[in-house]
């Protein structure tokens, strides 16, 4: 019993103060940060945007073809986003029942 006599009891406190707030409690951000924030973002877009209109040494072929990837990258996307996984599902299923029973999984057991 004389082992346990150095234990701390009471709740584990975290180092460095903070006594006045809780482990649960936190700050509300205010309104004003969440829009200073929008405005720093809105800026900084105007300025990469800018910034690459003045650096941007690619021909228009290499411009266009980007467009398209980016183009056919969404489009693929939406695709794939259009089915539930149920109904990919299904439709597996589908294309294994018209498969032949070259492509089954044999059984394995030797005691069936």
């Amino acid at each position: 019993m004389a082992d346990y006599e150095a234990v701390q009891r009471g709740p584990l406190r975290l180092k460095g103060g903070g006594a006045g707030l809780g482990a649960g409690k936190r700050k509300k951000k205010k309104a004003k940060d969440k829009a200073k924030i929008l405005e720093q973002i809105v800026s900084s877009k105007k300025q990469e945007e800018e910034k690459k209109r003045g650096l941007d040494k690619r021909t228009p072929a290499q411009v266009a073809y980007e467009k398209m990837q980016e183009k056919r990258q969404m489009e693929r996307i939406l695709k794939k986003a259009s089915k539930t996984h149920k109904q990919r599902v299904e439709d597996f299923n589908r294309h294994l029942d018209t498969l032949t029973e070259h492509y089954d999984i044999p059984k394995v057991s030797w005691t069936k």
